[in-house]
């Protein structure tokens, strides 16, 4: 695959929702060893009221990723809403105008969310955050594209170098949020989070 039409792309979005649906036990889980365990109960609950939205009004890929964003940051709040909501956010508005979705746009749209989450928290790689999966996953994107792999492949390396980020947390002492109570036992519960959500696009967009 070099590219799919945006109008087209409302399926990512609900592949996305699956994957928060079905993995909210897990992100939970290990949410309770720092916190108050809600959170995989909070994602699947702000997904699923974007499911019901892209039902009622139905669009394409930066549509239900604006819908996303913004029933995060507007109806869920916490610490969680605004930081996927940005992430959401900020991929639509890079996207918006683009009437089809190869991998420059696709990174373009990657660069501008990451970048919002930076900006956001001023986290950066190894503070045991977000940034250690969303960091490494950007740049095996952007490698990837470069050295003249197809969109397909850029993404499944994106989504390996998600999963090694989320691991590499394990091994990290926290320096923001609430994990730095924990110092290095446990991966960042938010993370995985992140994981799931991009890493399970990949089949999606390429077919």
């Amino acid at each position: 695959m070099k590219s799919f039409r945006n109008a087209d792309g409302e399926k990512v979005v609900r592949a996305m929702i699956k994957a928060i649906q079905d993995n909210s036990k897990e992100l939970s889980e290990i949410d309770g060893a720092i916190g108050d365990g809600d959170h995989g109960i909070n994602m699947k609950k702000g997904f699923s009221m974007c499911e019901e939205r892209l039902s009622e009004s139905p669009g394409g890929f930066t549509d239900g990723l604006k819908t996303l964003g913004r029933v995060l940051i507007a109806e869920i709040g916490g610490s969680m809403g605004p930081l996927y909501g940005t992430f959401f956010n900020n991929m639509a508005r890079a996207g918006k105008d683009v009437e089809v979705i190869d991998g420059k746009v696709f990174e373009a749209m990657l660069e501008r969310a990451v970048d919002g989450i930076a900006e956001l928290g001023g986290a950066k790689v190894g503070d045991k955050t977000l940034m250690d999966a969303l960091a490494p996953a950007l740049e095996a994107f952007k490698t990837a594209l470069a050295e003249g792999d197809d969109f397909d492949a850029a993404l499944a390396k994106m989504a390996e170098a998600a999963e090694r980020g989320k691991e590499s947390t394990r091994e990290l002492v926290a320096k923001v949020g609430r994990s730095a109570r924990l110092g290095s036992a446990h991966a960042e519960p938010s993370t995985p989070a992140q994981h799931h959500a991009p890493s399970c696009s990949e089949p999606w967009l390429s077919r």
